[in-house]
């Protein structure tokens, strides 16, 4: 008897859900009109919205629904799984700044949940997602770094630990990167002391980055540009010490060895102390 009347709900939920698809369409979003949902229980608007995430090319349709579970069941578990849904949802859909409401409201209404780690991983992403439509302005990038590094220090074990530090190392490198557009745009125009200060930038702050084998070439070019020998040597014998084989070192190399320069350390500047610190094994 237990089993017919566990069989006859199931049976009864299968028919809601379906006449809620029949309601809707049947098929997937069109993005018009929706249906009111109030007759239906929480699970079978939430089905309804895991139907429009499989099956319509856009997620407005599942947006839709998971954001009626929340709204018609506020306090239930329905709720909770339809809030992280509806952040992947927007996520799909790039509504970037809708995504991190979301994930942020789930994160204030459930600390500590097991679902906790993939809400943050997914408010990084909707920074990180956004680098490259930033153009110059690198706020979000500095965001994004913040949210990765969350991930990372708060849900070290967690699945998304890893893929939250490899972006980390990538939107790292992209402000490393912004820094060499800027430097290689003065040091072209022979804003030459301009130039300096950004290379400075990535030898100083982005050292572990791919960029700072280039930096460190630049700061011989614009050096002895200026005519400061002492520092564009002390340049050189960096680039020398630690990438050696590398194409900029090659670069570096003939353009001190043009003026009959060397690349060793020579005065007592910024760059030498960086330069002691790396004999030291303290850099890099």
């Amino acid at each position: 008897m237990a089993g017919l009347k566990s069989a006859a709900r199931h049976a009864a939920g299968a028919i809601a859900v379906v006449t809620l698809l029949s309601a809707c369409g049947g098929g997937a979003s069109t993005g018009g009109s929706r249906p009111p949902v109030e007759g239906f229980t929480a699970e079978e608007i939430y089905k309804r919205g895991e139907y429009e995430l499989e099956n319509s090319r856009r997620p407005d349709g599942a947006i839709y629904f998971f954001g009626e579970v929340e709204r018609l069941y506020p306090y239930s578990e329905w709720a909770k799984r339809a809030l992280i849904m509806q952040a992947y949802s927007y996520h799909r859909a790039r509504q970037y700044e809708e995504a991190r409401g979301a994930a942020q409201r789930f994160i204030d209404s459930y600390p500590g949940d097991v679902d906790e780690a993939y809400a943050r991983y997914l408010l990084a992403l909707s920074y990180y997602d956004q680098i490259d439509e930033v153009g110059r302005d690198q706020g979000l990038t500095f965001q994004a770094l913040q949210a990765l590094r969350d991930v990372i220090e708060r849900h070290p074990d967690s699945e998304y630990a890893r893929s939250a530090i490899l972006k980390f190392d990538l939107a790292f490198d992209h402000l490393a990167g912004k820094e060499m557009e800027i430097g290689r745009y003065y040091l072209k125009r022979g804003n030459y002391t301009a130039s300096v200060n950004r290379f400075r930038v990535v030898v100083e702050d982005y050292q572990t980055t791919s960029h700072t084998p280039e930096a460190l070439m630049r700061l011989v070019e614009a050096y002895l540009a200026l005519g400061l020998t002492d520092e564009a040597q002390t340049a050189g014998a960096i680039l020398g010490y630690n990438f050696q084989s590398s194409p900029f070192y090659q670069d570096a190399y003939a353009q001190l060895r043009g003026r009959g320069l060397t690349a060793t350390a020579q005065g007592d500047n910024w760059l030498t102390d960086v330069y002691r610190q790396v004999i030291q094994g303290k850099w890099l």
